[in-house]
């Protein structure tokens, strides 16, 4: 009982795990086939007697061995998670004793086997949880026949008891398992499931007692619930399966459109001066309107002078001049933020000349805007 306690637990979490996740159903679709084979533990069945191998009415159970068996599917996907499946079992467990009365007066030594089979309707659930492994949970109903394969014979000092037959009984089963995609080989899956099998009906099987050589027969024997705990191993194949999406084709870069060509508004200095002159503060304001309407993110202010002075002090008129061209922009209506004033001095001579010579043109501020 432990044991099937243990493996429905584990049931119960994966199926919490999977609905918790709120995960997408791996989309298996169309036709399949499923087969799958392992272990099957059996929980000791009850027994009654009308009679014991004392002659008195009793109770007992029988238990059997470790034993196998596999089961069989043609089922079909719906596409959305849910898909239904349809097939056989077998199932066979070597009987390893008998106790009658609960073992408290007569324990009977087993012989034989007992075997299980019948059909199955399955409805399963499939869950994508972002992992290789798809888990998946089902429950189903169908009908099972329960064999002694042969005469369960045993002998207990003077007894000898023969048990046999073959009767059926509605059943239930609950599945939990995994299912590990096999790339190489579209539409098959590895599987591992655990499955939990009860028969619910009583099921009398023909006896017959032998005591010191006396026989009586037509007795009936009471076999109570049967549990079964299955843990198998299997494939699973889908007939049909989609074709693998085309891979999306990676978009054409689209080339950044070129910036535009930065405009450039010069502004002229008498000699050794940097105030403005009114032909100056005209092409400032046209440069300050312009800006406005042409998207300009950044305005340079770079300052010059020609070559008829020291190099230290033609440096501090280039920024002088830069300064005062900058502020006039401010006062037009340019933020002083997208402003940069610099001076260079007598360096990026307008028109080339040697030192000393006073050049207009040289004497100078470029407006130029990005």
């Amino acid at each position: 009982m432990k044991f099937k306690l243990s493996l429905l637990t584990v049931t119960a979490v994966t199926a919490s795990l999977a609905f918790a996740t709120a995960a997408k159903a791996q989309p298996v679709t169309g036709p399949y086939v499923n087969w799958r084979g392992g272990l099957n533990w059996e929980e000791p069945v009850n027994l009654e007697a009308p009679g014991s191998i004392t002659g008195q009415g009793g109770s007992g159970k029988y238990l059997t061995k470790l034993g196998g068996g596999g089961v069989g599917g043609i089922g079909y996907g719906f596409g959305n998670g849910f898909r239904v499946e349809i097939g056989p079992d077998f199932l066979t467990n070597t009987v390893k004793k008998i106790d009658f009365d609960n073992g408290n007066q007569y324990q009977i030594n087993g012989q034989g086997s007992e075997r299980k089979f019948g059909p199955l309707v399955t409805g399963y659930y499939d869950f994508d949880l972002g992992l290789p492994i798809y888990p998946f949970v089902g429950a189903g109903i169908g009908y099972q026949y329960a064999k002694f394969s042969k005469a369960v014979e045993s002998t207990n000092g003077p007894a000898y008891t023969r048990i046999g037959g073959t009767k059926g009984s509605f059943a239930w089963v609950i599945a939990a398992g995994i299912a590990y995609p096999i790339d190489a080989v579209p539409g098959l899956s590895l599987t591992a499931e655990y499955r939990f099998m009860q028969l619910t009906g009583t099921r009398k099987y023909n006896y017959s007692l032998t005591v010191d050589g006396v026989t009586a027969s037509g007795n009936q024997l009471k076999a109570k619930t049967d549990n079964n705990n299955m843990l198998m191993f299997g494939l699973r194949y889908q007939w049909f399966t989609a074709p693998a999406p085309a891979p999306t084709p990676a978009p054409t870069p689209v080339a950044a459109p070129a910036p535009a060509p930065a405009k450039t508004y010069l502004v002229f200095f008498d000699w050794d001066k940097y105030n403005l002159t009114p032909r100056a503060t005209q092409i400032i304001a046209q440069a300050a309107s312009d800006s406005k309407t042409q998207s300009v993110t950044t305005i340079d202010v770079n300052g010059y002078t020609d070559t008829s002075g020291t190099p230290a002090y033609n440096q501090k008129l280039s920024i002088r001049r830069a300064k005062a061209v900058a502020a006039q922009l401010v006062v037009d209506g340019v933020p002083a933020s997208e402003i940069t004033a610099q001076g260079f001095g007598d360096t990026n001579l307008l028109v080339p000349t040697g030192p000393g010579v006073r050049e207009p043109q040289n004497r100078r501020v470029e407006i130029i805007m990005h």
